[in-house]
């Protein structure tokens, strides 16, 4: 995560889009020595980019080509993950979802689910990865180290467009997409992160623990877990505390 968080790897508007090409044994002093270089590129307010961990000294291009896929790659992830957070506990209870088995906050959804499920996303998770990896990463046999990427592939292009968003359209338009996509997932991971923290803190859903935060009692979380603990359906029950506290407000209570 740390790794994750110094990273800067960013499409520049006006530079070319597609295949890039890099070199081995080239190396930059620090991130400002990237960022010169066109390696990489900060974003505001760290036009020079923002390194606090010190990935980037003495790093080499290869390596660097390395962080970028990761970053990208980690930001997808977790833009995935953040919307299945809210809208799994949405749909949670639905006799359409695991007829209706599925209940309370996201963090407890794992254990619920049944064991089919997770072998099946397993399968198609390691047909996805077996593609990106022989799509991306150079055959560590023939490599002159282990971890390499392709000289020619660029950071999170896979060729995958099969709603075809990008057909016709120019390189300022392609690099602008870029730009939101890496700041979107940088966004979704710190997201992801203070989601799980919430839910592991108090142990309610989302959505109404804010509510009711928001309307000024914090106490009330205390009172729904409480009451809702053990309950058959803990999520429709912490729904039922949510619009009770909904109406004490509304009426002045």
């Amino acid at each position: 995560m740390a790794a994750i968080c110094a990273m800067n790897v960013v499409a520049a508007a006006g530079k070319t889009v597609g295949k890039v090409k890099t070199t081995g044994g080239k190396k930059f002093t620090d991130i400002k020595a990237a960022v010169k270089a066109g390696a990489v590129q900060g974003c505001a307010p760290f036009p020079e980019g923002v390194d606090f961990f010190g990935f980037y000294n003495g790093i080499d291009e290869k390596e660097a080509q390395r962080y970028a896929d990761v970053e990208i790659t980690h930001g997808r992830v977790c833009m995935l993950a953040s919307l299945g957070f809210i809208v799994g506990e949405q749909v949670e209870g639905s006799s359409f979802l695991f007829d209706s088995q599925v209940t309370g906050p996201a963090i407890d959804h794992f254990q619920q689910v049944p064991a089919t499920f997770w072998g099946l996303l397993g399968a198609l998770i390691f047909t996805v990865e077996t593609f990106r990896v022989q799509y991306a990463w150079q055959n560590p046999f023939e490599a002159d180290k282990l971890f390499l990427l392709k000289d020619d592939y660029t950071p999170g292009d896979y060729q995958f467009d099969p709603l075809q968003l990008s057909k016709g359209k120019d390189a300022d338009w392609l690099n602008n997409m870029k730009l939101k996509e890496i700041n979107n997932g940088r966004v979704a991971m710190v997201a992801i992160s203070g989601m799980v923290a919430q839910e592991l803190v108090n142990g309610l859903n989302l959505i109404p623990a804010d509510e009711v935060l928001e309307m000024g009692k914090a106490g009330a979380l205390v009172a729904m877990e409480k009451q809702c603990t053990g309950a058959p359906d803990e999520a429709a029950c912490a729904k039922a505390f949510e619009a009770a506290e909904r109406t004490a407000v509304f009426f002045g209570n």
